[in-house]
C-alpha cells in the first residue's frame, strides 16, 4: 500500500472518531438512516473533505476553505464540513460564521456529542453563559450518561450565583453518581452562602449516616464546626471520633486547634507534641505540622530553641524514613546552628545512606577543617550507595592525596572515571583525567600519564593545567618540543600573569633554543611570584647564563640553592637530592650543566 493511502486511511479512522460520521445520511420519518449521495458523489465528497483537512493541517487555509465550499456545494448540510470550517473561520478570526456554522454542525448532527461540547464551550468562552447553559442542559438530556455536563452546569450556575440551580444540579449528579465527599461539601458550601445554616449541617450530617463507618466524615463535619464557631459540637463531634480511631491524625490536629482558639496554649502544645511523638502517626503530617509550628514560630517569638528542642526529642523516636531529620537539620542551617546540625546530618545518612545534600553538607564541615580522614570516611560509603555521583571520588581521592597516599589516590579517580557517561560534567571528567596523569607521571608512569592528560584534553581542550603539566614533562623529557610550545603558549594566552605557566613557556623556549624569547617569559615569570620558587629561579640563572649574562646566572643559583632550604609551597614537591647536586655543581663550576 503507498503511504498516501495508508495516511487517508488513517486520517478517516480519527475523522469518524473525532467528529463522528461524515454525515452523508439523512433520516427518514421512520427514523431509519438512508444514503442521499451517490456513489460519485460520495467519492468526490470524502476526496475533497480529506484533502481540505491536509491542506489545513499545512497551514494552506485558502486552499483548505476552497475544498469545504465543494465539500458543501455536494452536500449543504454536512456536520463534519460544517464543523472544520467553523473551526477555521476561528482560526481565520471571523467569530459570527464560525458560530453559525457550528450551530448548523449541532443541529444536522444533534446526537454527536462533541460538537454540542465545542458549542457550549464557545458560548462559555466569550461570556454567553445563558446560551452555555441551554446547550449543557440539552447535552444533560441527550446524554444522561455522561456526568461532564452537569459539572459544567454547576460552575456555570456558580458564576452566575444561581445558587439554588447549583443546588439542584448537585443533586442530579448525586443521583447519577452517588453521595460524596466532595459533592456534599460542595452543596455546604453554597448552602452557608445562601444563609441555609441548618441545611447545610444537615448534608454533611447525611453524609456521615451514609457512611457511619467511615471517620473521615465525621471529622470533617467535626472540622466545619469549628470552623463555623460551634466549638461545642466540634469537640463532641472529634471525641466521637477519636473514641473510634484514637490514632487518627487529622483529628488530633483539630483537637489542637480546637485548644489554640479557646486561648488554652498548653493543651494545644501538648496536644501537637502528641501527634508529633505517636509512632502511629504517618510521617506527612508530622511533617506537615513541624513545617506550621515553623511557621508559626518565625510569625510571633522566633524563638528557634525551642523548634529545635522539639525536633531533638521527636529524632530520638523510632523514624520512618529520613525525612523529619532531614527538616531539622535544613532548619538548624538556616539558622546557622552548625554544631547542632552535624549530629542530625548523620542521622540523615544512618536512615538514607543516598542522600547527596546531606553527605555534601557533612563533607564540606571537614574539608573546612581540613580533616582529611573524615572526609575519607564520609565518601568510601557513598561510593557504594552512589556510585554514579563524581564528587565523592574527587573529593576522597584528594584526601588520599593530601595524606601523601599516592597509590589510594590514583586508585579512586581510576574508579570515578570508571562512572562516566553522557551525562557526567566535562569538566569534572577533565579534572579527574588531569589528576590521574600528575598521579602517574609522580609514579614514573609517563605513557599512562600522557594518556590520561591525552583523556582530559578530549573532554576540555582548554584545561590549563593539564596544558601546563603536559607541556612542561615534555620538556623535561626534551621530547614533543613543539606541541609543548603550543600548549603552553595557550596557558600563557589565558593567564598572562601567571608566574607558573610563564615558566613553563620560558623553560620549552629554552629547551627549544630560543634564548632570547625565553629570558623574556622569564623574567616576567619572576616578577609574578617566580622568585620564590627554588625551580623558576634556578631556571632564570640556566638561562641567563645562555644569554651570556653568567655573574647573573650564578646569582640566581646561589639564590634557588637557598629557596631550596625553604619549606616548599603548597602543591610543590621538595627538590631532590639529584636536583640539589646538579645545583651545587653550577655554582662550583659555574657554569650550565643540562640534566642527564
Amino acid at each position: 500500500m503507498r503511504r498516501s493511502t495508508i495516511y487517508g486511511a488513517l486520517l478517516l479512522g480519527w475523522l469518524l472518531t473525532a467528529c463522528g460520521s461524515l454525515n452523508l445520511w439523512k433520516r427518514t420519518d421512520g427514523g431509519e438512516a438512508q444514503e442521499t449521495l451517490t456513489a460519485e458523489e460520495r467519492r468526490k465528497y470524502d476526496y475533497y473533505f480529506l484533502e481540505a483537512v491536509r491542506l489545513k493541517e499545512k497551514g494552506d487555509l485558502d486552499a483548505a476553505f476552497e475544498l469545504y465550499s465543494h465539500c458543501l456545494d455536494i452536500r449543504p448540510d454536512a456536520a463534519a464540513t460544517l464543523y472544520e470550517l467553523s473551526r477555521l473561520y476561528t482560526q481565520l478570526g471571523e467569530a459570527g460564521k464560525a458560530e453559525a456554522a457550528l450551530r448548523q454542525a449541532t443541529e444536522t448532527a444533534p446526537e454527536n456529542y462533541w460538537y454540542k461540547q465545542t458549542l457550549a464551550a464557545y458560548h462559555q468562552g466569550k461570556g454567553a453563559y445563558a446560551e452555555a447553559i441551554a446547550v449543557y442542559e440539552d447535552m444533560a438530556q441527550r446524554f444522561p450518561t455522561r456526568l461532564e455536563p452537569l459539572m459544567a452546569l454547576t460552575d456555570l450556575f456558580y458564576r452566575t450565583k444561581d445558587y439554588p440551580s447549583v443546588i439542584r444540579t448537585l443533586d442530579r449528579l448525586e443521583a447519577k453518581d452517588g453521595k460524596s465527599e466532595q459533592i456534599s461539601m460542595e452543596k455546604f458550601r453554597i448552602y452557608l452562602a445562601m444563609g441555609e445554616d441548618t441545611q447545610a449541617f444537615s448534608e454533611l450530617e447525611t453524609l456521615v449516616k451514609e457512611y457511619p463507618y467511615d471517620v473521615r466524615y465525621l471529622a470533617v463535619l467535626g472540622d466545619m464546626y469549628l470552623n463555623n464557631g460551634r466549638e461545642e459540637e466540634a469537640y463532641e463531634t472529634f471525641r466521637e471520633v477519636l473514641k473510634a480511631e484514637p490514632d487518627y491524625a487529622p483529628t488530633l490536629l483539630s483537637v489542637a486547634q480546637y485548644h489554640k482558639r479557646r486561648g488554652e496554649d498548653s493543651l494545644a502544645r501538648a496536644q501537637v507534641n502528641k501527634i508529633l511523638l505517636n509512632e502511629r502517626v504517618d510521617s506527612p503530617t508530622k511533617m506537615n505540622v513541624m513545617r506550621e509550628l515553623i511557621v508559626q514560630s518565625e510569625q510571633t517569638n522566633r524563638d528557634s530553641t525551642e523548634i529545635v528542642r522539639l525536633f531533638q526529642t521527636i529524632l530520638k523516636g523510632p523514624q520512618e524514613n529520613a525525612d523529619m531529620a532531614m527538616l531539622a537539620a535544613q532548619y538548624m542551617l538556616t539558622k546557622r546552628m552548625e554544631e547542632e546540625a552535624k549530629p542530625v546530618l548523620h542521622q540523615v545518612l544512618e536512615l538514607d545512606p543516598e542522600n547527596k545534600p546531606a553527605r555534601l553538607q557533612l563533607l564540606s564541615y571537614a574539608i573546612g577543617k581540613e580533616e582529611l580522614e573524615e572526609v575519607i570516611r564520609l565518601c568510601r560509603p557513598a561510593l557504594e550507595y552512589t556510585p554514579d555521583v563524581l564528587e565523592f571520588y574527587y573529593y576522597m581521592g584528594i584526601a588520599h592525596y593530601q595524606l601523601k597516599q599516592t597509590d589510594e589516590a590514583l586508585a579512586v579517580f581510576r574508579r570515578g572515571v570508571g562512572q562516566v557517561n553522557e551525562q557526567s560534567n566535562k569538566d569534572l571528567v577533565a579534572d579527574f583525567y588531569s589528576i590521574i596523569g600528575d598521579l602517574c607521571h609522580q609514579k614514573k608512569q609517563n605513557t599512562a600519564a600522557y594518556a590520561a592528560y591525552d583523556s582530559a584534553l578530549v573532554y576540555k581542550p582548554d584545561h590549563i593545567g593539564t596544558l601546563n603539566n603536559y607541556a612542561y614533562y615534555l620538556s623535561v623529557e626534551r621530547t614533543q618540543l613543539d606541541k609543548a610550545e603550543e600548549m603552553s603558549y595557550r596557558t600563557v594566552q589565558a593567564e598572562p600573569t601567571n608566574g607558573t605557566y610563564l615558566d613553563t613557556y620560558a623553560w620549552i623556549l629554552f629547551e627549544k633554543g630560543k634564548y632570547v624569547e625565553a629570558k623574556i617569559y622569564i623574567d616576567q615569570a619572576m616578577q609574578h611570584g617566580g622568585e620564590k620558587s627554588s625551580v623558576v629561579v634556578e631556571h632564570c640563572g640556566d638561562i641567563y647564563y645562555m644569554n651570556g649574562e653568567k655573574e647573573q646566572a650564578v646569582n640566581h643559583w646561589l639564590t634557588a640553592e637557598l629557596l631550596a632550604k625553604e619549606e616548599p609551597a603548597e602543591g610543590s614537591e621538595p627538590r631532590t637530592e639529584q636536583e640539589l647536586k646538579r645545583l651545587r655543581r653550577k655554582i662550583n663550576q659555574k657554569k650550565y650543566i643540562p640534566a642527564e
